[in-house]
């Protein structure tokens, strides 16, 4: 009897052992891949792009490869016991925390619920390329994709415009669109937030100014660049105004240093005044072939609703708080521009 007793706790202490064993290795499994703190990176969170049709491997494999996980295994065999794969691999922008558990992540993608509109936005952009970097920051797009179809003829025609004209095409906003969009279907949508701007009371306003579409962008891209008071823009459109209507070269400096490439210059020289480019609005009446930027809402409704007067001048104050004074006749202007002139020589800018 007592023998068979020995036995009896002999085998329960075997089997408790092993049962002691079996939890502290289950627990250490359970805490390695539920627990464990296994999202590490140095930033407070990251995105990842989950295109669509992706795969379980696919997404695991970005993870992995952007540095966001301390240990794919543990990662990849919690993925598969919670089904996360086909249907429930929801393609979307995703943000990630640092110091997630697996268990966290893997829920937080598998229900879908981190997915999020990419944002489009661009302002006072200066050329084709800029742009084209601008939007698809937060896209899937590669913006030499975007670049090409901005720069392809054939493409452009449609919409009705050319290389010098199809930025006018892009209003400045914010815009929401689907992350992994394409760029025909981002195009198609600019075009219509385009022709949503140019509403009937804009229409109205154009046809009084005897400007197209991308003629007034054009000039509302020169005022951008000439002031940032906001009392002064529509008077500066009104002096451009006058000299289109008489024929008289707009002379305006930022489409002179648009035609130069060079933003640094800050005092145009007569030397400057040369360059051949049909941007250079002192050897060429009329306006420019295209905006020399995308310019704000607010600077095309100040062209629209130009102020009218009889300036032909303008020069920026000697206290370069970036207003303008206003003159009648050249004599009166040179004045004006003295002063100017005096205030630049005082800062030391002399190009």
């Amino acid at each position: 009897m007592a023998k068979s007793k020995r036995k009896f706790f002999k085998i329960s202490g075997i089997l408790i052992l092993l049962l002691l064993i079996g939890g502290i290795v289950g627990g250490g499994y359970y805490y390695e891949n539920f627990m464990y703190k296994n999202i590490s990176f140095e930033e407070d969170d990251a995105f990842i792009f989950i295109p669509k049709n992706s795969s379980q491997e696919s997404v695991l494999r970005q993870l992995d490869s952007l540095g966001l996980v301390k240990d794919i295994e543990s990662l990849t065999w919690l993925a598969e016991k919670k089904n996360y794969q086909g249907k429930n691999v929801v393609p979307g922008k995703y943000r990630i925390e640092n110091k997630w558990t697996n268990n966290r992540l893997i829920n937080h993608l598998r229900a879908g619920n981190g997915r999020m509109d990419a944002r489009v936005t661009f302002n006072s952009v200066r050329t084709l390329k800029d742009l084209a970097g601008e939007m698809t920051k937060d896209l899937l797009l590669d913006s030499a994709e975007v670049y090409a179809w901005l720069t392809d003829p054939e493409k452009i025609k449609k919409y009705g415009f050319n290389n010098y004209t199809i930025i006018s095409m892009f209003i400045p906003n914010t815009y929401y669109v689907d992350f992994d969009i394409t760029t025909d279907d981002l195009m198609k949508r600019m075009a219509k937030e385009y022709k949503s701007f140019w509403n009937a009371d804009r229409v109205a306003k154009l046809k009084a100014c005897n400007l197209t579409q991308s003629e007034a962008t054009t000039l509302a891209s020169i005022v951008y660049s000439e002031t940032n008071s906001k009392k002064d823009r529509a008077t500066i459109a009104g002096v451009y105004m006058n000299r289109l209507k008489i024929g008289m070269p707009l002379q305006s400096d930022p489409t002179l240093i648009f035609a130069m490439d060079d933003y640094t210059i800050r005092r145009v020289l007569n030397k400057y005044k040369k360059v051949d480019s049909p941007y250079n609005t002192y050897k060429h009446t009329g306006l420019p072939p295209g905006p020399i930027l995308i310019p704000a809402i607010s600077y095309i409704d100040a062209v629209l609703d130009y102020e009218k007067h009889d300036y032909l001048y303008f020069v920026a104050k000697e206290d370069l708080s970036g207003e303008s004074y206003f003159a009648k006749t050249y004599v009166q202007h040179l004045i004006y521009a003295r002063r100017y002139q005096k205030a630049l020589n005082r800062q030391q800018i002399y190009r």
